[in-house]
Protein backbone atom coordinates (compact mmCIF):
# COMPACT_ATOMS: atom_id res chain seq x y z
CA UNK A 1 0.00 0.00 0.00
CA UNK A 2 1.09 3.50 -0.89
CA UNK A 3 1.63 5.98 1.94
CA UNK A 4 -0.90 8.73 1.77
CA UNK A 5 0.59 12.19 0.02
CA UNK A 6 -0.48 15.89 1.58
CA UNK A 7 -0.08 18.61 -0.75
CA UNK A 8 0.30 21.71 1.68
CA UNK A 9 2.36 24.39 -0.34
CA UNK A 10 3.04 26.92 -0.21
CA UNK A 11 4.30 26.94 2.78
CA UNK A 12 5.43 30.49 2.85
CA UNK A 13 2.01 31.66 3.06
CA UNK A 14 1.09 29.54 5.78
CA UNK A 15 3.39 30.96 8.00
CA UNK A 16 2.51 34.34 6.60
CA UNK A 17 -0.92 33.74 8.18
CA UNK A 18 1.16 33.55 11.46
CA UNK A 19 0.69 36.84 13.45
CA UNK A 20 4.17 38.30 14.28
CA UNK A 21 5.83 37.73 17.42
CA UNK A 22 8.82 40.55 18.46
CA UNK A 23 11.15 37.56 19.25
CA UNK A 24 10.27 36.00 16.00
CA UNK A 25 13.91 34.48 14.25
CA UNK A 26 14.67 34.94 10.73
CA UNK A 27 15.80 31.71 7.95
CA UNK A 28 17.74 33.97 5.88
CA UNK A 29 21.59 33.27 5.78
CA UNK A 30 22.50 36.54 4.93
CA UNK A 31 22.19 39.78 6.43
CA UNK A 32 19.15 41.70 5.18
CA UNK A 33 19.62 44.94 3.75
CA UNK A 34 16.45 46.71 3.94
CA UNK A 35 17.25 50.24 2.99
CA UNK A 36 15.89 48.69 -0.49
CA UNK A 37 13.14 48.93 0.16
CA UNK A 38 12.88 52.47 0.82
CA UNK A 39 14.46 52.89 -3.09
CA UNK A 40 11.61 50.44 -4.08
CA UNK A 41 9.24 53.71 -2.76
CA UNK A 42 10.55 55.76 -5.29
CA UNK A 43 9.87 53.83 -8.67
CA UNK A 44 6.58 53.51 -10.16
CA UNK A 45 4.13 50.47 -9.78
CA UNK A 46 5.80 47.58 -11.85
CA UNK A 47 8.80 49.52 -12.75
CA UNK A 48 12.06 47.46 -11.54
CA UNK A 49 13.39 44.41 -12.38
CA UNK A 50 14.60 42.89 -9.30
CA UNK A 51 17.42 40.16 -10.10
CA UNK A 52 18.98 37.73 -7.37
CA UNK A 53 20.78 34.30 -8.04
CA UNK A 54 20.43 33.02 -4.83
CA UNK A 55 22.69 32.03 -1.78
CA UNK A 56 24.37 29.43 -3.87
CA UNK A 57 24.62 29.75 -7.21
CA UNK A 58 27.84 31.62 -9.02
CA UNK A 59 28.98 32.69 -12.28
CA UNK A 60 32.18 33.80 -13.85
CA UNK A 61 33.36 37.24 -14.06
CA UNK A 62 32.11 37.43 -17.92
CA UNK A 63 28.88 36.42 -17.51
CA UNK A 64 28.17 39.10 -14.38
CA UNK A 65 29.38 41.41 -16.90
CA UNK A 66 27.16 39.97 -19.94
CA UNK A 67 24.30 40.23 -17.39
CA UNK A 68 25.33 43.99 -15.84
CA UNK A 69 25.04 45.33 -19.50
CA UNK A 70 22.18 43.27 -20.85
CA UNK A 71 20.29 45.14 -17.66
CA UNK A 72 22.27 48.37 -18.54
CA UNK A 73 21.23 48.69 -22.01
CA UNK A 74 17.94 48.01 -21.42
CA UNK A 75 17.24 51.22 -19.84
CA UNK A 76 15.16 49.83 -16.85
CA UNK A 77 15.17 50.64 -13.53
CA UNK A 78 16.58 47.61 -11.87
CA UNK A 79 17.32 45.91 -8.01
CA UNK A 80 20.48 43.73 -8.45
CA UNK A 81 21.57 41.47 -5.14
CA UNK A 82 25.09 40.76 -5.78
CA UNK A 83 26.78 38.32 -3.54
CA UNK A 84 30.53 39.10 -2.35
CA UNK A 85 31.34 35.75 -3.46
CA UNK A 86 28.72 35.21 -6.51
CA UNK A 87 31.63 35.65 -8.97
CA UNK A 88 33.97 32.58 -9.09
CA UNK A 89 37.59 33.22 -7.36
CA UNK A 90 37.46 36.76 -7.76
CA UNK A 91 35.22 39.61 -6.33
CA UNK A 92 31.68 41.20 -8.14
CA UNK A 93 33.27 43.95 -9.19
CA UNK A 94 31.47 46.24 -11.84
CA UNK A 95 33.25 48.63 -13.97
CA UNK A 96 32.75 52.39 -13.36
CA UNK A 97 31.45 52.99 -16.97
CA UNK A 98 28.63 50.59 -16.01
CA UNK A 99 27.56 52.43 -12.67
CA UNK A 100 27.75 55.66 -14.61
CA UNK A 101 25.27 53.99 -17.02
CA UNK A 102 23.11 53.52 -14.42
CA UNK A 103 23.22 55.59 -11.75
CA UNK A 104 19.83 56.55 -10.47
CA UNK A 105 17.78 53.34 -12.20
CA UNK A 106 20.11 50.88 -10.35
CA UNK A 107 20.68 49.86 -6.60
CA UNK A 108 23.05 46.76 -5.73
CA UNK A 109 22.95 45.11 -2.38
CA UNK A 110 24.76 41.93 -1.05
CA UNK A 111 21.10 40.59 -0.04
CA UNK A 112 17.88 41.76 0.77
CA UNK A 113 14.38 40.53 2.19
CA UNK A 114 13.17 38.58 -0.86
CA UNK A 115 9.57 38.14 -0.41
CA UNK A 116 9.12 41.91 0.70
CA UNK A 117 10.75 42.91 -2.28
CA UNK A 118 8.74 40.47 -4.41
CA UNK A 119 5.59 41.91 -2.72
CA UNK A 120 6.75 45.55 -3.55
CA UNK A 121 4.47 47.16 -5.91
CA UNK A 122 7.30 48.71 -7.82
CA UNK A 123 8.54 45.37 -8.38
CA UNK A 124 7.40 44.04 -12.49
CA UNK A 125 9.88 41.05 -12.96
CA UNK A 126 12.44 39.09 -11.24
CA UNK A 127 15.42 37.45 -13.12
CA UNK A 128 16.77 34.29 -11.23
CA UNK A 129 18.63 30.97 -10.98
CA UNK A 130 15.03 29.47 -10.74
CA UNK A 131 15.63 27.95 -6.80
CA UNK A 132 12.57 26.33 -5.78
CA UNK A 133 12.15 28.66 -2.48
CA UNK A 134 12.59 32.26 -5.06
CA UNK A 135 9.99 30.12 -7.96
CA UNK A 136 7.36 29.61 -5.40
CA UNK A 137 7.90 33.19 -3.74
CA UNK A 138 7.97 34.83 -7.04
CA UNK A 139 4.79 32.99 -7.92
CA UNK A 140 3.10 33.84 -4.52
CA UNK A 141 3.56 37.52 -5.03
CA UNK A 142 2.65 37.46 -8.51
CA UNK A 143 5.38 38.60 -10.28
CA UNK A 144 6.61 36.68 -13.58
CA UNK A 145 10.47 35.52 -14.13
CA UNK A 146 13.20 35.41 -16.24
CA UNK A 147 15.00 32.35 -15.44
CA UNK A 148 18.79 31.72 -15.66
CA UNK A 149 19.02 28.02 -14.12
CA UNK A 150 22.35 26.75 -12.92
CA UNK A 151 22.36 23.26 -11.27
CA UNK A 152 20.38 20.62 -9.71
CA UNK A 153 16.83 21.22 -9.06
CA UNK A 154 16.41 24.40 -11.25
CA UNK A 155 16.02 23.24 -14.67
CA UNK A 156 12.96 21.67 -13.78
CA UNK A 157 11.91 24.36 -11.82
CA UNK A 158 12.70 27.00 -15.01
CA UNK A 159 11.00 24.26 -17.25
CA UNK A 160 7.70 24.52 -15.42
CA UNK A 161 7.68 28.02 -15.06
CA UNK A 162 8.30 28.66 -18.44
CA UNK A 163 6.63 25.80 -20.39
CA UNK A 164 4.03 24.49 -18.02
CA UNK A 165 2.90 27.46 -16.08
CA UNK A 166 3.60 30.17 -18.82
CA UNK A 167 5.06 32.30 -16.00
CA UNK A 168 8.89 32.63 -17.53
CA UNK A 169 10.83 32.76 -20.32
CA UNK A 170 14.76 31.62 -19.99
CA UNK A 171 18.00 32.99 -20.44
CA UNK A 172 20.39 30.80 -22.44
CA UNK A 173 23.49 29.58 -20.43
CA UNK A 174 26.07 30.83 -22.49
CA UNK A 175 24.46 34.15 -21.14
CA UNK A 176 25.18 37.18 -23.70
CA UNK A 177 24.25 40.99 -23.04
CA UNK A 178 21.76 41.54 -26.36
CA UNK A 179 19.48 38.11 -24.84
CA UNK A 180 19.75 39.89 -21.79
CA UNK A 181 18.89 43.22 -22.50
CA UNK A 182 15.88 41.78 -25.20
CA UNK A 183 14.08 38.92 -22.87
CA UNK A 184 13.81 42.26 -20.11
CA UNK A 185 12.48 44.73 -22.41
CA UNK A 186 10.08 41.78 -23.26
CA UNK A 187 9.19 40.84 -19.47
CA UNK A 188 8.98 44.18 -18.59
CA UNK A 189 6.90 46.02 -21.85
CA UNK A 190 6.15 43.37 -24.58
CA UNK A 191 2.73 41.32 -25.19
CA UNK A 192 4.25 38.15 -23.97
CA UNK A 193 5.61 39.80 -20.72
CA UNK A 194 1.70 41.10 -20.06
CA UNK A 195 0.64 37.40 -20.73
CA UNK A 196 2.79 36.20 -18.24
CA UNK A 197 1.80 39.13 -15.93
CA UNK A 198 -1.93 37.37 -16.52
CA UNK A 199 -1.29 33.94 -15.97
CA UNK A 200 0.86 34.74 -12.92
CA UNK A 201 -1.79 36.41 -10.94
CA UNK A 202 -4.08 33.56 -11.74
CA UNK A 203 -1.86 30.99 -10.16
CA UNK A 204 -0.99 33.68 -7.04
CA UNK A 205 -4.59 33.86 -6.25
CA UNK A 206 -5.11 30.12 -6.61
CA UNK A 207 -1.81 29.68 -4.13
CA UNK A 208 -4.35 32.34 -1.90
CA UNK A 209 -7.09 29.84 -1.82
CA UNK A 210 -5.43 26.70 -0.98
CA UNK A 211 -3.84 28.37 1.72
CA UNK A 212 -6.71 29.85 3.15
CA UNK A 213 -8.76 29.10 5.51
CA UNK A 214 -10.56 25.67 4.18
CA UNK A 215 -8.41 25.68 1.18
CA UNK A 216 -7.39 22.73 -0.11
CA UNK A 217 -3.59 23.37 1.54
CA UNK A 218 -4.81 24.42 4.74
CA UNK A 219 -7.25 21.24 5.29
CA UNK A 220 -4.07 19.01 4.17
CA UNK A 221 -1.58 20.30 6.75
CA UNK A 222 -4.26 19.78 9.18
CA UNK A 223 -5.13 16.55 8.12
CA UNK A 224 -1.33 15.69 8.10
CA UNK A 225 -0.79 17.29 11.54
CA UNK A 226 -3.83 14.98 12.90
CA UNK A 227 -2.31 11.91 11.20
CA UNK A 228 1.17 12.05 12.93
CA UNK A 229 -0.36 13.23 16.60
CA UNK A 230 -2.24 10.03 16.32
CA UNK A 231 0.28 7.95 15.55
CA UNK A 232 1.97 8.97 18.02
CA UNK A 233 -0.56 8.53 20.51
Amino acid sequence: MFPRIYTVGPLQLHLNHIPEHPLKMGYSLWKEETECLEWLNTKGPNSVVYVNFGSVAVMTPERLLEFGWGLANSKLPFFWVIRPDLVIGESAILPPEFVAETKGRSLIAGWCPQEQVLNHPSVGGFLTHSGWNSTVESLTAGVPMLCWPCVGDQQMNCRYTCNEWGIGMEISNDVKRDEVEKLVKELMEGEKGKKMKNKVLEWKKLAEEATGPHGSSSTNLDNLVNQVLLRKS
